[in-house]
């Protein structure tokens, strides 16, 4: 049996990106949440009104709420149950770090195929992201 299998260096630019990346949201997220439950920040909408709003529409709640649709959220970042949102983007958004990460490795190793392929899949997860497309999903 052959065991010199060994990951490519692309590939270990790549999963070692996603290991520290991944950590990393975990901790931010751990962070966050602690500011929330401690009450350190206020949150955007009061804990008493959560009851009311979770058996309407997502609708009503952008409405009663006065929270923005797509990347709106942004906006409210300094209360404590929208910073938590940081830690989540970050992991939705590691793939396209770790794909950005693995293109200059690619056009040092001359693999010009897997660098237009690493390209690509980062403009259709950024275009994705930017909420252009108008999915619904943000």
């Amino acid at each position: 049996m052959n065991n010199d299998i060994h990951a490519s260096e692309e590939q270990t630019a790549y999963a070692d990106l996603l290991f520290y990346g991944s950590w990393l949201g975990l901790a931010i997220m751990i962070a966050t949440y602690s500011l929330y439950v401690s009450g350190i920040l206020a949150p955007h909408v009061p804990l008493d009104q959560m009851p009311d709003l979770w058996n309407k529409p997502v609708s009503h709640y952008l409405e009663v709420a006065h929270v923005p649709t797509g990347w709106g959220w942004v906006s409210l970042l300094g209360t404590g149950d929208f910073i938590n949102f940081i830690g989540i983007v970050l992991l939705a958004g590691l793939t396209i770090v770790c794909y950005l990460r693995t293109i200059p490795v690619l056009l040092r190793k001359g693999d010009k195929v897997m660098t237009y392929i690493a390209i690509a899949e980062t403009l259709v997860l950024l275009f994705a992201a930017s909420g252009i497309v108008g999915g619904g999903a943000h």
